[in-house]
């Protein structure tokens, strides 16, 4: 006969083995889903001065300000395999000194139950919009974009992206005055 414990670790085994074939019908049911949606971003004001940095150099580099209107609804995201949204806005452009330039500007976590329309006026940025020269000031190229990760009970974590995005260029001039 089999003693207590080679009876209770094969019960163990056979437990563990149902509960990761479930876990993995649970992230298959979902990994085929479409998590896109539409997203509506506009700037409302937008400033760039010219400011030493003093967490690296003493020279000076461009630093904008910017506050946008952001409108999405992300309610049809959420699924049973979702625990949790994390939401990041991005800028993109080009300078003289780098071909490709991202900067994240804002994020918001948005947990399963609480509310997923977004409807934010005059949002300020809540990261500094450094640029490492001075390819800020008269850039005609910058270009807003909303994306997100979801973060699952099971499977993937996938970086999404939001149909549409928003294009706006900084003043052909630093502003001095305080904002």
């Amino acid at each position: 006969m089999h003693s207590v414990l080679q009876r209770g670790n094969a019960i163990l085994a056979y437990a563990l083995s149902v509960l990761a074939c479930l876990t993995f019908a649970c992230f298959i049911s979902t990994v085929f889903l479409d998590y896109r949606t539409n997203a509506s971003m506009n700037t409302v004001k937008v400033v760039v001065k010219n400011v030493p940095d003093y967490s690296a150099s003493r020279e000076k580099n461009d630093l904008g300000f910017l506050t946008f209107d952001l409108q999405t609804n992300l309610t049809h995201l959420f699924n049973w395999n979702v625990k949790q949204l994390f939401l990041y806005l991005t800028a993109e452009y080009e300078s003289a000194n780098n071909k490709l330039n991202q900067v994240v500007l804002w994020d918001k976590i948005i947990l399963r139950g609480e509310n997923a329309v977004l409807d934010f006026k005059n949002i300020n940025t809540k990261y500094y919009f450094w640029d490492d020269g001075n390819g800020l000031k008269a850039n005609k190229n910058i270009t807003l974009t909303l994306s997100w990760n979801i973060i699952p009970n099971a499977g993937l974590l996938p970086n999404i992206f939001a149909h549409g995005s928003h294009s706006f260029k900084f003043p052909e001039e630093y502003t001095t005055s305080r904002m």
